[in-house]
């Protein structure tokens, strides 16, 4: 974990309206400049690129990221080459294959990208996706033998498995084979299987750790894709182009929140280039039901596409969304996207009611320590991990949700800050005997708990991260690229900012600082949104607009200040309404002058 104690703080801000501390991303005044000037751009990009960590040399690679750069030799990650082996022999015995996936967004677009692969080069494949109430998480000893008992002869696990060790371990003395491609965090202890196909596991020097699975399982593909070919397998059939699948790795990859940097850069960018095609059935109609105009960017991904195809596992059927990015047929694909964006309706409205009980349970406690935990009974297991989300935004720290559900077994799913491996933090619970299972990654983990041990976990969590939190000098912060004059945001300088997209986790979206302007107007508009009216000293205006802030603590500072000076933070993005040249202030975060 980096140590923040030394960035600076930005105009004197240690604690904004929200309890932030202003933090200037970018420290490198000479690499800003001399980015700069090499690219013949503004001063203030060099400033976005420095503070992103993108040198001189790799700076035009940064801005047009290529896969002929950054594809990788899939060779370079421990058992691809026995994974491949079987898989080969497979399509080519005409074996019959499943895919055992998870529910949420990866696992839906690693399963249709085998799915589609194995259709193009006539291999045998269906897919499982376990019932997220009934069976949980992972593959689990009875659908496994029930695949067998189906004449399956092999299984692959895609991001999920790593951990399975038991119902692995029956599969395998069942006669079963089982590949499991996963990116969660391993242990020394790897399960039983012909292969385990995983960045992260302990002995992997592939430096590919910030893989999403759904790019585990491209390189896997790419890997037996080259298989096929040196074996002539494509000597009388059509070999499929490989980059027609990015709109899926991309899709699954900006939902797993993994760090939009070196290869998942290049997939996503390249991915949304495949996606504006529409050669995907199923994305292009789930693009329709959105209302999705214009160039699709990574935003669309992860705040518009992504929760539909995750309802499905949330709180309809589990296999919706591997269905729909699967699928060909029009009239099928039309109807699992109207399916699904029901569903994230009503994921919606379940999610506010749990989201209004954890966050009274936790302000009725007291945030006492370092972890915001909530439990209830009755809470759906299918919004946890979206309730533990908002609660990490509201109170800035990491937070963990358990459903309590039948015989006092809890479900839970937490959220991380940055910096905090909170998928370590779980699997070191479950090996201290606390957890009937558990695991994750860096900014995500789930867990099943026995209802009795909550408050041993709770404690054994706190301190852990507590530790940890304490080690790093963290504390509620907002990184801050540079300092904006309202006329200083503008068209020219939101279309010189696209150049970093795609912008995510590990390649924020810049944010910008707007010194001492007065709050001219600030009205409430749509769901509790607050629109504003920003006036600079001196002449020149901006709007903003202020997300769910009009009945929380910003919104209310806000509304007293007007008229006043402030200095106010966040985003510069087109104002659609406003016509193609107009832009607006995303505003997060505001501070007294």
């Amino acid at each position: 974990m980096s140590d923040r104690r030394q960035r600076p703080c930005l105009l004197g801000v240690e604690r904004s309206l929200t309890g932030k501390r202003w933090e200037a991303r970018g420290q490198d005044e000479r690499l800003a400049l001399a980015l700069s000037q090499r690219l013949g751009q503004p001063e203030l990009l060099g400033r976005v690129l420095a503070a992103r960590g993108v040198t001189l040399e790799a700076a035009e690679a940064f801005l047009a990221p290529t896969l002929r750069d950054q594809l990788p030799d899939p060779a370079v990650l421990a058992d691809m080459e026995p994974a491949v082996d079987r898989l080969a022999a497979a399509i080519v015995g005409g074996e019959r294959v499943a895919v055992f996936g998870d529910y949420d967004v990866d696992g839906a677009t690693s399963a249709a990208l085998l799915t589609r692969f194995f259709a193009a080069v006539g291999g045998r494949l269906q897919v499982y996706v376990p019932d997220r109430q009934r069976e949980g998480y992972g593959p689990n000893e009875t659908a496994l033998l029930a695949l067998h008992a189906q004449g399956v002869g092999l299984v692959v696990t895609v991001d999920c498995g790593i951990t399975a060790h038991a119902p692995l371990g029956a599969a395998r003395a069942a006669g079963l084979d089982v590949v499991v491609v996963d990116h969660h965090a391993a242990e020394p202890e790897l399960p039983s299987a012909i292969a385990v196909v995983n960045p992260n596991r302990l002995d992997d020097g592939s430096g590919l750790k910030q893989l999403a699975a759904v790019g585990v399982v491209f390189l896997l593909v790419v890997a037996l894709n080259r298989k096929l070919r040196q074996a002539g397998w494509y000597a009388d059939r059509p070999e499929p182009n490989l980059l027609q699948w990015l709109d899926l790795v991309a899709l699954g990859t900006v939902c797993d929140v993994v760090p939009l940097t070196g290869l998942n850069r290049v997939l996503v960018a390249q991915g949304l280039k495949v996606l504006a095609r529409r050669r995907n059935a199923g994305l292009a109609a789930l693009v329709d039901v959105c209302r999705l105009d214009g160039t699709p960017c990574a935003w669309h991904l992860g705040f518009l596409l992504g929760p539909r195809v995750n309802a499905g596992g949330r709180v309809g059927r589990s296999d919706l969304g591997a269905r729909l990015l699967a699928g060909d047929d029009p009239a099928e694909v039309a109807a699992l996207a109207a399916e699904l964006d029901a569903l994230n309706g009503e994921r919606r409205a379940i999610e506010a009611a749990v989201l209004a009980e954890a966050t009274a349970q936790v302000e009725g406690a007291g945030v006492v320590d370092d972890l915001v935990f909530a439990a209830g009974e009755g809470w759906h297991p299918g919004v946890i991990g979206i309730v533990a989300a908002r609660l990490r935004e509201r109170f800035e720290r990491p937070a963990i949700v358990v459903a309590l559900g039948e015989g006092g077994i809890g479900k839970g799913s937490g959220r991380s800050v940055p910096g905090l491996d909170l998928g370590a933090a779980v699997i070191a619970a479950r090996q201290a005997g606390l957890l009937v299972n558990g695991g994750g990654h860096p900014m995500a983990a789930g867990l099943t708990v026995a209802g009795a041990r909550l408050g041993e976990l709770r404690a054994f969590l706190s301190e852990r991260i507590g530790q940890a939190l304490a080690r790093s000098g963290w504390r509620p912060a907002l990184g801050i690229d540079g300092v904006l004059h309202p006329q200083g945001a503008n068209v020219e300088l939101l279309r010189r900012l696209e150049s970093i997209e795609p912008c995510g986790a590990g390649n924020p979206e810049p944010r910008f600082v707007l010194p001492n302007v007065r709050v001219a107007r600030a009205d409430p508009v749509g769901d509790r949104h607050l629109r504003l009216q920003l006036a600079a000293e001196g002449g020149g205006r901006l709007k903003a607009i202020a997300f769910r802030a009009f009945d929380g603590p910003l919104g209310a500072a806000l509304g007293q200040r007007r008229g006043l000076p402030v200095h106010v933070a966040g985003r510069i993005r087109a104002d659609s309404w406003a016509g193609a040249d107009a832009v607006q202030l995303h505003l997060e975060d505001a501070a007294e002058v």
